[in-house]
C-alpha cells in the first residue's frame, strides 16, 4: 500500500510539473507572437523598430558580434532611419543618427536628457558612479565637473602647465629619434601606437599626480605604473563592451560573459593604486601644511575639505574616482586619435606631402613647430578635423535617460527611455559629406570651413554637445595637434613592408584601431634639433 501511495505522488508530482512546464511554454509563445501582433500593427505615430524582437530580451541577440557596436547601429539606420528603437531586455533605447534629430536631442531636450543611465561600469569600476562622467544630472556632477574644468581644463590653467606637455613631447621625439637611428641599418618597425600611449600616459598622470614613468618601469611587472596602466587599458576596454547585465539587471549574478567579475577586479586593481598616492599627497599635504599645489590631486584636496560628502561620496571617493576618469578619457582618446591620423596620411601620401610643405613653409626646417605655429597651419588642422570625422574618440554617446515625457523629433518619448547618438554614423551622412567615407581634408577648407569641435555644428560633433560634451576638448585637440605636427615635420614615415595600413576597428571606448600602428622612421631635420630636445 506504501508503495502504492509513494507511486501516485510521483505521477501526481510528475502531472503537475508537466503542467507548470506547458504553461510556460505557452506564455512563451504568447508573448511571442504577442510580440509578432504588434511589429505587424504598430501604434500610429510610433517610432521605428527592427523586427524579431524576442520575449524578454528584446532586440538583444541583434548585437552580438565582432563588429563594432557604432557599425551595427549604423546597418540598422540604413534599414529603419535616422530614429529608431530597440528593447534592450527591460529597457527602450531610441539611436539617433542625424543632426537634425541629434539638435533637438541636444538643444529642446538637452536639459530632460541630461542624465545618465546606470551602468554595471560605473558601479563596478567607477566608484559607484562617482566618475562625473557616469554621474546622475544634479548638484554632484555640476560641482565636479565645474572643479575639474576650472582648476585642470581651462585656458588659463592649461597655460600654467604647458611645460608638462611640451616635455613630454620632446621626450617622445627624442626616444623615436633614438629608435630609428637603431634600426636605421635593418629598417626595423617602432610600435608607434605604444610609443604614444605611453607619451599620453605620462602626460596625464604629471597633471593629475605628478608621476611620471620610465621606460624601464613598464619591464617591472608589479610596479604602480605597469599595474595602473594595465588596469586602465582593461577598464577602457570593458567600457566599450556591451554588457547583458545593463538590459537585463536581474542576470548580472549570472554573468554568463564574464565581465562583471573584469570589471570588479579592474576596478579593484585601480584602486589600490591610486589609494597608495592619495595616501603620499596626504601626508605631503600634512607635512607642508597644506601650501603644496603641483598637480591636480593636490587642487582636489585643497577644494574639498575632509568632512565633504556630495551625493553620498566622500571626498576620497571624489578625489580617486576623479583621477580615473581623467587618466581613463584623457590618455588613451588622444593616442588613439594621433594614431588614427597617422595612419590616415600613409595611406594618403599626397596629404602628408602636402602637410609636410605646409610645416616647411611656415615653420622650416631650422626650429621645431611650435604650439603658436597650429594658428598657421590651416592644412594640418583641417587633417585633425577629418580624422576626428572618421574616427570619432567616442563613437556613441554615453547612455542619457529621459528624466520626465518629452517630444523627439515630432515623436512621444516616455520618462526612462533611454538615448545614444551614434556619432560615428552621424558624421558619415552622405547627405552633408560629399564622399563621406573618403578622407578629404580639404572639405574643412572649402565646403565645410565654418564648421568647428565645439558642437554648435551638429552635423559634425566628435566631443558630443549639450551639458554632456566633453569639457577636455582644448587639452586634446592641443596635444594632437602639436603631436601631428612635430612626427610629421621631424620624420619621413612608412610602413614596415610598404603596403597600406589597415584600418579596421577594434572594440573599446575610444575606437581604437585594431592592430598596433608600426612604422620605419627616417629623421629629415638636423641632428642638432633632436640632441637639444
Amino acid at each position: 500500500m506504501g508503495t502504492q501511495k509513494l507511486s501516485g505522488n510521483t505521477f501526481g508530482i510528475t502531472m503537475d510539473l508537466y503542467a507548470y512546464l506547458q504553461s510556460i511554454v505557452s506564455l512563451f509563445m504568447f508573448l511571442y507572437f504577442l510580440s509578432k501582433f504588434a511589429q505587424k500593427n504598430p501604434k500610429k505615430n510610433s517610432i521605428p523598430q527592427p523586427s524579431g524582437s524576442l520575449p524578454l530580451i528584446g532586440h538583444l541577440h541583434l548585437l552580438s558580434g565582432k563588429e563594432t557596436l557604432c557599425k551595427q547601429l549604423a546597418t540598422m539606420a540604413d534599414t529603419y532611419g535616422p530614429l529608431y528603437s530597440l528593447k534592450l531586455g527591460t529597457h527602450r533605447v531610441l539611436v539617433v543618427s542625424s543632426w537634425e534629430i541629434a539638435k533637438d536631442c541636444f538643444t529642446t531636450n538637452d536639459l530632460t536628457l541630461a542624465t545618465r543611465a546606470s551602468i554595471a561600469g560605473g558601479r563596478h569600476m567607477g566608484y559607484n558612479n562617482a566618475i562625473f562622467a557616469l554621474a546622475p544630472y544634479g548638484e554632484y556632477w555640476r560641482n565636479i565637473r565645474k572643479m575639474v574644468t576650472i582648476e585642470l581644463l581651462s585656458s588659463h590653467r592649461l597655460e600654467k602647465l604647458k611645460h608638462i606637455r611640451f616635455s613630454e613631447l620632446d621626450s617622445l621625439i627624442k626616444e623615436l629619434y633614438g629608435l630609428s637611428r637603431n634600426g636605421a641599418e635593418n629598417r626595423a618597425g617602432v610600435s608607434i601606437s605604444e610609443a604614444l600611449e605611453q607619451f599620453t600616459f605620462n602626460t596625464i598622470l604629471r597633471l593629475l599626480v605628478g608621476k611620471r614613468f620610465s621606460s624601464s618601469d613598464y619591464t617591472e611587472v608589479n610596479s604602480e605604473p605597469w599595474r595602473y596602466e594595465k588596469a586602465i587599458k582593461q577598464a577602457v576596454y570593458l567600457f566599450g563592451n556591451f554588457v547583458v547585465a545593463d538590459a537585463l539587471p536581474y542576470l548580472e549574478w549570472l554573468d554568463f560573459q564574464g565581465h562583471i567579475r573584469s570589471m570588479k577586479r579592474t576596478g579593484k586593481e585601480i584602486d589600490s593604486v591610486i589609494s597608495v598616492w592619495l595616501e603620499e599627497h596626504l601626508e605631503r599635504k600634512r607635512k607642508t601644511q597644506g601650501t603644496s599645489e603641483s598637480d591636480f590631486m593636490d587642487v582636489m584636496l585643497t577644494h574639498l575639505p575632509e568632512e565633504t560628502v556630495i551625493s553620498g561620496h566622500t571626498r576620497d571617493t571624489i578625489v580617486k574616482a576623479t583621477t580615473m576618469i581623467l587618466t581613463l578619457t584623457g590618455g588613451e582618446s588622444t593616442s588613439v586619435t594621433v594614431t588614427w591620423a597617422l595612419s590616415l596620411l600613409l595611406n594618403h601620401p599626397n596629404v602628408l606631402k602636402a602637410a609636410r610643405e605646409e610645416l616647411d613653409r611656415q615653420v622650416g626646417k631650422e626650429r621645431w613647430v611650435q604650439e603658436s605655429d597650429i594658428n598657421n597651419l590651416k592644412y594640418l588642422q583641417a587633417i585633425v578635423k577629418e580624422t576626428l570625422r572618421l574616427y570619432p574618440p567616442g563613437p556613441i554617446t554615453g547612455i542619457r535617460e529621459a528624466t520626465k515625457d518629452c517630444r523627439i523629433a515630432g515623436y512621444d518619448v516616455s520618462k526612462g527611455t533611454r538615448l545614444i547618438v551614434n556619432l560615428w554614423k552621424l558624421q558619415r551622412d552622405p547627405r552633408v559629406w560629399e564622399n563621406a567615407h573618403v578622407f578629404q581634408p580639404e572639405r574643412f577648407m572649402t565646403t565645410h570651413a565654418h564648421v568647428d569641435f565645439r558642437g554648435q555644428n551638429f552635423e559634425y560633433m566628435p566631443f558630443s554637445s549639450g551639458r554632456r560634451s566633453c569639457p577636455g576638448i582644448t587639452f586634446g585637440l592641443q596635444v594632437v595637434h602639436l603631436t601631428v605636427a612635430k612626427l610629421i615635420q621631424g620624420f619621413d614615415i612608412r610602413t614596415t613592408d610598404g603596403m597600406a595600413v589597415d584600418m579596421e576597428e577594434g572594440l573599446g571606448l575610444a575606437l581604437p584601431k585594431l592592430n598596433p600602428l608600426e612604422v620605419v622612421l627616417t629623421p629629415r631635420l638636423g641632428s642638432e634639433l633632436y640632441e637639444r630636445l
